[in-house]
């Protein structure tokens, strides 16, 4: 289990960011402090990102518990195990019951070693993770983030971060994901700790404890 970047780290690490860019100085100075999003790790963790998906916080909870009832023991080699009507009796869509079984079977395989992703460097965990069917990148670079503390990860086609980062440049349209990644590289090597802030701004501004920008 990593340990997460601590109060002060990411304190440092903003007070660096808003001397680096005017613009993101702006939200940082009222935006209240944050902490580190911690997320399940190894395989079970990529396995309930991907059940989550596309469906609301209420239905991801209620499948995913269903998910860890029927598999009590959460390995690869158990939901191998089991055939897609199994998985799909667990409420997984059909195409998420395939993505469990590549999951699964790129780390039997070796093709993508869980345990072997904190010793590779950002570009090449994500290209490991990305090569299995039904993982983008927006999956991968989450994942990475909260599961491993990778303070420079920045999931650039985030809708939330987009519209955040709007407001950064006082713009009237979002940006795209690759207008995202460029302005974000003003904000290496924190752009993990980026993500966060303008992660924490956007959801301040939506519960009305900031006034919108």
């Amino acid at each position: 289990m990593f340990v997460p970047p601590t109060a002060e780290v990411l304190l440092e690490a903003r007070q660096r960011l808003a001397a680096a860019d005017p613009a993101l100085a702006a939200i940082e100075a009222v935006t209240p402090p944050f902490a580190w999003r911690v997320g399940l790790g190894g395989f079970p963790g990529l396995l309930k990102m991907v059940v989550q998906q596309q469906v609301s916080l209420a239905s991801a909870a209620a499948i995913w518990a269903r998910v860890e009832a029927g598999l009590p023991e959460m390995t690869p080699e158990r939901v191998m195990a089991h055939d897609q009507d199994y998985l799909l009796s667990l409420g997984l869509s059909r195409p998420k019951a395939r993505y469990a079984h590549a999951i699964a079977q790129a780390h039997l395989t070796g093709s993508c070693d869980f345990d072997a992703l904190p010793g590779l460097s950002d570009e090449a965990a994500i290209g490991a993770l990305t090569a299995i069917t039904g993982i983008g990148r927006w999956t991968a670079e989450v994942y990475l983030m909260f599961t491993q503390g990778r303070m420079d990860m920045f999931p650039g086609g985030d809708v939330a971060l987009q519209e955040a980062m709007r407001w950064v440049d006082r713009s009237e349209v979002r940006p795209t994901e690759k207008q995202a990644y460029a302005r974000a590289e003003l904000w290496r090597p924190y752009r993990g700790v980026a993500a966060h802030l303008l992660w924490a701004c956007y959801g301040a501004v939506k519960r009305r404890e900031i006034a919108p920008f």
